[in-house]
């Protein structure tokens, strides 16, 4: 048998994060690019907030340890994933502050591409098949006034490929940031907001 991978270690202020080095989806990278985009934009701090298809959850964590909110709740599909964010919770003494379950239907960085990676949860998508489910059962989680904010990359997708979608469920796309009209060659990452159809928090 082989040596067991050593964990890899990612830290946010006062949490440390200990994970496998194959769980990280872009969280430690580009997804820390939502800290200074929400903070742009004036977003004030939430009570609570969700991340969908969280990895080991370095999005989350990092918005809990910027003050960006009050409390966390992490979902992904990879029990593996569920088990880092569990091990970090208990490591940082988070358990009153942070949930995680396991999860394909419940702020994301998803999987960016529907043609590409194929059998790697991290990357694929089929059909764009985790956001249709998304969009169609996220409504019976989100508050009144909250609002979704993904992570997309443009060389996977346009803001034209889930906007159906989303106005499909319900909801209305109120900004986009970074993105490009069509695909490109190489990745650039990209935000969408997203509210129910007829609600507009001040902060978007």
């Amino acid at each position: 048998m082989g040596a067991a991978i050593p964990p890899c270690q990612f830290r946010w202020y006062r949490y440390h994060i200990s994970y496998r080095s194959e769980l990280d989806g872009g969280g430690t990278d580009f997804g820390q690019k939502f800290i200074p985009f929400l903070r742009s934009r004036g977003m004030p701090k939430q009570e609570r907030v969700f991340e969908w298809c969280c990895g080991p959850g370095f999005i989350g964590f990092s918005m809990l340890g910027n003050g960006l909110c009050e409390t966390l709740c992490l979902s992904d599909i990879n029990p593996a994933a569920v088990s880092s964010c569990q091990h970090t919770v208990r490591a940082n003494k988070l358990t009153d502050r942070v949930s995680v379950y396991q999860s394909d239907k419940i702020v994301s960085n998803p999987p960016h591409f529907v043609d590409q990676y194929e059998g790697d949860i991290r990357a694929h998508d089929p059909d764009w098949q985790i956001h249709r489910d998304f969009f169609e059962t996220v409504g019976d989680h989100l508050a009144e006034d909250g609002v979704i904010v993904l992570q997309e990359n443009n060389r996977g997708s346009i803001v034209e490929t889930f906007r159906p979608m989303i106005e499909q469920s319900g909801f209305d796309i109120v900004f986009t940031d970074g993105d490009y009209p069509t695909l490109t060659s190489e990745s650039s990452f990209y935000f969408i907001g997203i509210v129910r159809r007829g609600s507009r928090p001040a902060w978007v």
